[in-house]
C-alpha cells in the first residue's frame, strides 16, 4: 500500500492534463454501473453471430507475407468472435496463385462472418461478359458468406497500372445483384462516399455498406506515391477529397428516418479514420442501423508479428469497449 501511494504521488504530477483536453463526445456516468464482469453480449450481424463488434477490414492478399498476416487475423476471428473481409481476391481469379493465403474458413470457423473481396472493375468485367461463374466458384471454393465489392475509381485512375472503368459503379452493382445470387457488401477504399452515392446504395438489397471513410489509409495517395514526382505534385489535390465517417453516418441516419420505406440495406461497417475503440464506440452509438466498426492498417501492424501481440491488442480493445458501454453516454 505504501509503495502504491508513493507511486501515486509521483505519477499525479506527470498526469496533469489541464483544461480543454477531455473527450467532449461523451458524458462519463461514473455512478450508474459496477465494473463490467461479463464479456460483451453476442449479437446477430450479416446473418451470423458475432461476439465483439469489431470487423477486420479488407487488407492484403497475393504476396508471400500476406499468408502469415491473414492466418493470424483468422485465428483472432475464431478466438474472439470477430468478422473479417479478405483483401482483394483478384489474384485468385486471374492467376490462381496464393489460394492458401485466402483459404481461411477452417481457421475462422463457420460461426462468424467471412467475406471475399473483388474490385468494381472485376465486377464490371463479369457484367460485360455476362459471366458470373468464375466469381461464384471463387466464393464457393473459399466457403465465404458473400462478396465485398470495393469501389475505387480514383485509385484506379491514379494507379500506374490501373484499369479504366467504363460503366458507372452504381449500374455495375445493380446488374451484379440481379444476376449473382450471393450476399454483397459495398465499400469504398479510403475516400468514403458522398450523400448521393450512399442514398443509392441504401436502396439496394445489400448486406452492408462499409464506409472506408476519409482519414484512414488513403489509396489515392498511396498510388500517387508510386508515380513520378511531377504526377505526385500536380495530382495530389485529388488525394485530399473525401467524406469522413461522421458525415456519412449522418446521411445514413437521415435516410433511414425520412425514407425508411426505400431502405433495403441492412447494416453498416464503420471504418476509415478510426484511431481507437472509442471512435468505434462513438460511431456505433450514433448509427441507427446495426453496425460494427472496422480497422485495417492497425490490425496489419499487429498481425505481422507474433500472434500474442495481436491477441493483446484485441483484448485491450474489448476491455475498452466494455468500460465504454458501462460508463460512457453520448452527449446530445
Amino acid at each position: 500500500m505504501s509503495k502504491k501511494k508513493t507511486e501515486h504521488l509521483d505519477l499525479a504530477i506527470q498526469s496533469q492534463l489541464g483544461q480543454g483536453l477531455n473527450d467532449t463526445r461523451f458524458d462519463y456516468e461514473a455512478l450508474l454501473s459496477p465494473h463490467p464482469e461479463t464479456k460483451l453480449k453476442a449479437f446477430p450481424f450479416l446473418g451470423k453471430e458475432m461476439k465483439v463488434p469489431i470487423w477486420i477490414s479488407s487488407m492484403t492478399g497475393g504476396s508471400e507475407y500476406s499468408g502469415i498476416i491473414n492466418k493470424n487475423l483468422a485465428r483472432a476471428c475464431n478466438e474472439f468472435g470477430l468478422g473479417m473481409g479478405l483483401g482483394s481476391c483478384r489474384v485468385l481469379l486471374e492467376e490462381g496463385n496464393y489460394f492458401d493465403h485466402f483459404n481461411l474458413r477452417e481457421i475462422i470457423g463457420d460461426d462468424y462472418p467471412f467475406y471475399a473481396n473483388l474490385g468494381i472493375k472485376q465486377i464490371e468485367n463479369a457484367v460485360l461478359r455476362n459471366d458470373f461463374d468464375s466469381i461464384n466458384c471463387l466464393c464457393e471454393s473459399l466457403k465465404v458468406d458473400g462478396l465485398i465489392i470495393h469501389v475505387n475509381p480514383l485509385q484506379e485512375w491514379l494507379q500506374p497500372e490501373g484499369e479504366r472503368i467504363t460503366i458507372s459503379p452504381l449500374e455495375t452493382i445493380k446488374k451484379f445483384l440481379e444476376s449473382a445470387k450471393m450476399r454483397v457488401i459495398v465499400k469504398e477504399v479510403g475516400q468514403g462516399m458522398g450523400p448521393a452515392s450512399i442514398k443509392e446504395l441504401l436502396k439496394m438489397p445489400l448486406e452492408a455498406i462499409e464506409l472506408a471513410a476519409f482519414g484512414g489509409t488513403n489509396f489515392a495517395k498511396l498510388e500517387l506515391n508510386r508515380s513520378s514526382l511531377i504526377k505526385q505534385k500536380l495530382l495530389e489535390p485529388l488525394s485530399l477529397v473525401g467524406n469522413n465517417a461522421g458525415n456519412m453516418i449522418d446521411v445514413i441516419n437521415q435516410f433511414a428516418g425520412s425514407e425508411k420505406d426505400e431502405l433495403r440495406c441492412k447494416s453498416v461497417i464503420i471504418s476509415g479514420g478510426l484511431n481507437n475503440f472509442l471512435d468505434g464506440y462513438y460511431y456505433m452509438q450514433k448509427s441507427v442501423l446495426p453496425s460494427v466498426y472496422g480497422q485495417a492498417s492497425t490490425f496489419l501492424k499487429y498481425a505481422r508479428e507474433d500472434y500474442s501481440q495481436l491477441r493483446e491488442f484485441i483484448q485491450y480493445q474489448i476491455s475498452g469497449l466494455e468500460l465504454a458501454t458501462a460508463y460512457l453516454r453520448l452527449r446530445d
